[in-house]
Formats: structure tokens, C-alpha cells, sequence
């Protein structure tokens, strides 16, 4: 428990605020028109009605406080001197490893579609990658 408390003051704030920042944006690119949002809405059965009768303020909001606990996990995780290579490394594996066969699991269970599966693995791989290298470059 001493060593988790230490790392706590440890953390850089900044960096867990840009990454956090970094894969907000990165998820409303990545679920845009621009990319994979219509085979979003197709896999999760949703119309693009149901994202104009949705609750925006509450989604964005809950969507950047999970961003940020991300993150504050990744830089807890890492501590404060692996390299930015080194962390952008581990922030994939947490993507392909434990996100990616995660909902793989629950996709089968649920008889979910692969497009789905791609696009939400693919998103959360690239989100950690992402969060990995941006709290790497800090330390």
C-alpha cells in the first residue's frame, strides 16, 4: 500500500489531463462520420435518431471522466520512469489484452457483430496506445 500512495504524488496531473483530453477527441474522431460511425450505429443497432435524442451532456460528461480514470490508471501503472516507448507499448497491450479479449468474450456471448467488435477494440487499442505515450513523454 506505501508504494501505491507514493506513486500517487508521483503522477503528473498534466500529462494524465492531456492524455485524458487526447483520447476524448480521438474517440469522437474515431465513432465520427469521418470514420466508423455508421458501422458503429449498424453493429449496436442504433439509428442516428437515437444519437439525436440522446443526452449528450451526460454522455460527454461520463465519457471524459472515464478518459481520465484511464489515464490516471495508465500513470499510476507505469510509475514515473518508463520511456515513452515503453508506455505506448504497455497502453497497447492493455488495449489488445485486456480491453480487446474483454469485450471479445462478452461480444460472442452476446452474439454481437465482428464490425462492432473492431470498431470499439480497435478505438479502445489505440485509445491506450495513445494514453500511454502521452504519459511516457512526460516522465
Amino acid at each position: 500500500m506505501g508504494q501505491v500512495s507514493m506513486y500517487l504524488f508521483e503522477v503528473n496531473v498534466f500529462a494524465v489531463l492531456l492524455s485524458a483530453i487526447g483520447s476524448f477527441v480521438l474517440g469522437g474522431v474515431w465513432y465520427s462520420p469521418l470514420m466508423f460511425q455508421q458501422a458503429w450505429l449498424e453493429g449496436a443497432g442504433l439509428t442516428e435518431l437515437d444519437l439525436k435524442n440522446a443526452n449528450h451532456k451526460m454522455i460527454f460528461l461520463g465519457a471524459f471522466i472515464f478518459c481520465l480514470l484511464a489515464s490516471a490508471g495508465v500513470a499510476l501503472a507505469v510509475g514515473t520512469s518508463p520511456s515513452a516507448l515503453d508506455t505506448m507499448l504497455y497502453g497497447m497491450g492493455i488495449g489488445v489484452v485486456f480491453v480487446g479479449t474483454s469485450f471479445g468474450v462478452s461480444y460472442l456471448f452476446e452474439q454481437r457483430p465482428l464490425k462492432l467488435f473492431l470498431v470499439n477494440a480497435g478505438y479502445h487499442t489505440l485509445q491506450f496506445t495513445l494514453i500511454g505515450f502521452v504519459v511516457g513523454s512526460f516522465n
